[in-house]
């Protein structure tokens, strides 16, 4: 398993849990979302995910197996 392809399905359990909890306590989806939003904006925007880091720390990137290959 690779770094991105973890942040991917982390992203997708965390909206499947706040589709949950927006019916449940819809204030803490809402802070959930927004905390989801503001990531995704600073990835976009600088360059850098702070998700993608912390999970390249320990799991290696998508593409470090082709450029070994090469």
């Amino acid at each position: 398993m690779c770094a991105e392809r973890m942040q991917r399905i982390v992203l997708a359990i965390i909206l499947g849990i706040n589709m949950g909890l927006a019916a449940t306590n819809p204030k803490i989806a809402f802070l959930v979302q927004l905390a989801v939003i503001v990531l995704l904006l600073v990835g976009g925007f600088t360059g850098k995910c702070l998700s993608l880091e912390m999970l390249r720390s320990f799991l290696p990137p998508c593409d470090a197996s082709a450029k070994d290959r090469t």
